[in-house]
């Protein structure tokens, strides 16, 4: 059987040692050398990154999230054994963990390091499909020839260059398409490197439940539990039409990928919908002048972001949630696009006014969409407006000013609220 040690990437006859270097990290399958379909998913990503910069932290659980009231975005797995998860409530994770480390998420780090990783990839194929900042797809069909290995090989040594240049584990899945590299770079987290071969895909799936299709969350899982279906075998004696007609076009889902079939191709061009910034609050606020302050915040970061992605928005967006949870979304289509933060507070502000007296809150968030590129943004002016592009320009030297002297070199007065 096919086999290759995960540490000095020699070709083996069979595991599960390696021969040459001793190491028991050997992944051994009879279609390694056939596969060309990958998922790879950073471990705890901003977790590692923060115990990869701060190493008295290796041993201890750390938590990456807001403060009491915010949720967890990530939990290492020292946390994660405590029962620590993404997206739960902070004050739950700490109840688990009471002597977890808290850290706010760096997101700048956290993206300069993701795109040191994309640039790696890319290295091996133009065929890289990002879900995150720290998970793609990548396709390496015909990259053999050039770069004189196969696939199985050039992932292994993906993340062994990972880990050795900065400090950050991944596992991977590798498949025949998206749907199965997926399951596979679950199976062995973390540092892991699962197969899931063509032979194999109808007698895999068929003993798994059908949580683990992409996708099926609780709500979608109750519903299926009604009408009978708990594992996927019991998805694979349903009738298509009868899934369509009762689940619609999930039903024709699910049905395809039960069966391992997944067309979809990894696509390089799927861009970013929306650029958008949000908070909890640790404590709820109704006061007008700390939810401007905060607005601005998080229209300057959101401009930010769409200057540096040379990208620009026509669709202004304000989400909230309420003290009782209760979420309120409100939308604003702009006359042309914008990255300029100015702009995108005072179109949110307007937003935030029509539910200001709906509070008090306990999240608030900004954010653009219906993107297009930056080439053709802020030109039109704002006839109601006459100071609009007097604003702008102030903006564009404030930019300057920050890319020479750091990014607190102005404040505006209102983000001091």
């Amino acid at each position: 059987m096919p086999a290759l040690c995960r540490d000095c990437l020699s070709e083996l006859e069979h595991g599960p040692r390696c021969g040459a270097c001793g190491s028991p990290r050997v992944v051994a399958h009879e279609e390694l050398w056939d596969l060309s379909i990958a998922h790879m998913d950073c471990d705890a990503f901003y977790a590692s990154v923060e115990k990869r910069d701060r190493p008295e932290l290796a041993a201890k659980p750390v938590v990456i999230g807001g403060g009491r009231r915010g949720v967890v975005s990530t939990a290492c797995y020292v946390a994660r054994i405590r029962g620590v998860r993404s997206a739960m409530p902070m004050f739950k994770a700490l109840e688990l963990c009471p002597d977890a480390v808290v850290i706010k998420p760096r997101m700048d780090v956290y993206a300069a390091v993701s795109k040191e990783i994309r640039l790696r990839m890319e290295a091996l194929t133009p065929a890289v499909e990002p879900l995150s900042l720290d998970e793609a797809f990548v396709d390496l069909t015909g990259t053999a020839r050039l770069h004189g290995a196969p696939p199985a090989v050039l992932m292994a040594r993906l993340v062994r260059d990972m880990k050795r240049d900065l400090g950050i584990t991944g596992s991977v899945g590798l498949s025949h398409n998206k749907f199965l590299a997926k399951i596979a770079s679950d199976l062995n987290k973390p540092h892991g490197f699962s197969v899931i071969g063509k032979a194999e895909t109808q007698a895999f799936l068929a003993r798994q439940k059908v949580g683990i299709i992409w996708g099926v969350g609780t709500a979608t899982q109750a519903a299926l539990e009604r009408a009978g279906i708990r594992d996927i075998s019991d998805l694979l004696r349903w009738e298509r039409e009868d899934l369509i007609a009762r689940f619609g076009s999930m039903g024709e889902r699910l049905y395809h990928l039960a069966r391992g079939e997944d067309r979809r191709k990894v696509s390089a061009d799927r861009g970013v919908k929306s650029v958008s910034n949000e908070t909890t609050f640790d404590e709820d606020i109704s006061d007008a002048d700390l939810l401007d302050g905060y607005l601005w915040r998080m229209s300057e970061k959101v401009a930010d972001r769409l200057k540096a992605k040379d990208i620009a928005g026509r669709t202004v967006g304000l989400k909230m949630k309420r003290s009782d949870f209760r979420s309120i979304s409100r939308q604003a289509a702009l006359g042309d696009a914008t990255q300029m933060a100015d702009r995108i507070y005072r179109t949110a502000r307007g937003l935030l006014d029509q539910v200001q007296g709906d509070g008090p809150f306990r999240l608030l968030g900004v954010g653009v969409s219906d993107l297009v590129s930056s080439a053709d943004a802020d030109r039109s002016g704002d006839l109601l407006d006459p100071q609009a592009g007097t604003r702008a320009k102030a903006e564009r030297a404030t930019d300057e000013i920050r890319k020479r002297f750091g990014a607190d070199a102005i404040l505006k007065g209102r983000a001091l609220r």
